[in-house]
């Protein structure tokens, strides 16, 4: 199964960590028994440090695993140090988003509220430009480098392994002009297009639709291995925030199925962005 490094690096974590708990030992006791400081042992079963094949070996002859178990950890450890295809952009994308393409390279599920813009993964390069440029903080280089990472993100869409992909789109962002109406109406027949893909899904969340839940933009994503939790995502300006726990899976997907319950319908969504395209024409 092709994947990810970052993903990878996130199964290695999971499975280390399971391992811990399963001993019933803290982080301080097994650095201890080690001789490793147990934050080492802690950033191994976090992702916030490489793991090296050695300090497998070491952990899985404590542990006492199998040598199958022990093959695969440390197969994943060597997957998880190799560099995606998106990181030969280099600063064109900053590092706390490097994780999340990762993330969204090995998804099998995708959930997406946009309440303010076009989804990246429907963005014409046009829309996106103008998006990186608003910024003002990068160089016409980086801005060339992000908008091109945005497009080619795109393409895990028309694959035949696609994701299951669910986008929600609040018709303010389909009214928010960016750029120009020109660039807009082909934002909107972009967005028309990409909605006709087999895996995907598009709902528009209409000025009328009453009451729903106030939430704002963010992601889910879900993996194929049943071990591998959901991951919530949100982002800023400067950062992003990644949440795996039960409690708030469980409770972005509520917010999901009402926001989804209070949207137009996908067949009605389509005639919206239509009768959008034609203001944008007049």
């Amino acid at each position: 199964m092709a994947g990810s490094p970052t993903a990878r690096r996130r199964r290695l974590s999971i499975e280390l960590k399971k391992l811990r708990e399963t001993s019933t030992l803290t982080c301080a006791q097994v650095g201890e028994a080690l001789d490793w400081s147990g934050s080492k042992v802690n950033r191994m079963e976090t992702g916030s440090g490489r793991v090296q094949p050695s300090d497998i070996d070491a952990l899985c002859r404590f542990y006492g695993t199998s040598d199958e178990l022990r093959e695969f950890l440390k197969s994943l450890a060597r997957q998880a140090k190799l560099r995606g295809w998106w990181q030969v952009h280099g600063s064109g994308v900053p590092e706390w988003f490097n994780i999340y393409i990762g993330l969204e390279q090995e998804a099998t599920t995708f959930r997406q509220y946009q309440s303010e813009l076009v989804p990246g993964l429907m963005q014409t390069e046009a829309y996106a430009a103008e998006l990186h440029q608003a910024g003002g903080h990068m160089s016409a280089e980086d801005t060339a480098k992000a908008v091109r990472v945005r497009m080619e993100r795109q393409a895990m869409l028309r694959q035949p392994d696609a994701p299951d992909a669910w986008f929600i789109v609040n018709e303010s962002a389909l009214r928010h002009v960016i750029g120009d109406r020109l660039l807009m109406q082909k934002q909107l027949r972009h967005v028309l297009e990409m909605a006709h893909l087999p895996s995907v899904t598009l709902q528009v969340l209409p000025f009328d639709s009453g009451t729903y839940p106030t939430t704002g933009s963010f992601t889910m994503l879900g993996f194929p291995a049943p071990e591998d939790p959901d991951v919530v995502y949100r982002d800023g300006i400067t950062d992003a925030v990644y949440l795996e726990g039960e409690h708030h899976v469980r409770e972005y997907t509520r917010a999901f199925d009402g926001l989804r319950a209070a949207a137009s319908s996908p067949q009605r969504s389509a005639l919206l962005i239509e009768s959008i395209l034609k203001d944008y024409a007049q």
